[in-house]
């Protein structure tokens, strides 16, 4: 079965002026949200929360920081990609070293069900990353509807 990875955004996944205290802090509100919605198994918020203290996932983009959370298939119900625009930029630490801090603004969390999907989808995430105009479309969107446009046409 050939994955799109545009068919893992939807409106119900996406959030504007989110508000949290830490990194922690967001990635167990999103995951409650997360669980709440059915996308995933109670399990998910600490499986996410250990992932990213062992293998952060900040990155350091151009015009807008982002952070990628994701963890293991097997707390998965059903596959998406949680889009939350912060309100304030939240600190995360770098993928790669973990060394230097990343004030994120945009949060891509990522939901998948299965392992060979994960590869496709950040490798095509990665390349809107690079879109510094597509990243400052995305931060300065204010409905799920323009998002959603702005993901169609650069994922085409």
């Amino acid at each position: 079965m050939n994955i799109k990875t545009l068919d893992f955004f939807d409106n119900d996944l996406i959030e504007f002026e989110v508000e949290a205290e830490s990194w922690m802090d967001l990635l167990s509100k999103l995951s409650q949200k997360l669980i709440e919605k059915r996308y995933v198994k109670i399990s998910f918020r600490e499986s996410i929360i250990e992932r990213e203290k062992d293998f952060p996932t900040g990155l350091d983009t151009m015009g807008v920081k982002i952070a990628i959370p994701h963890t293991d298939s097997t707390h998965v119900l059903k596959p998406g990609i949680f889009i939350a625009n912060l309100k304030d930029p939240i600190l995360f630490k770098e993928m790669g070293n973990g060394i230097r801090d990343i004030e994120a603004e945009l949060v891509f969390l990522l939901v998948v069900d299965r392992p060979k999907d994960q590869v496709k989808i950040l490798k095509e995430l990665i390349n809107i990353f690079t879109q510094e105009k597509v990243l400052k479309k995305l931060k300065n969107s204010k409905a799920c509807e323009e998002v959603m446009e702005i993901l169609k046409g650069a994922l085409g």
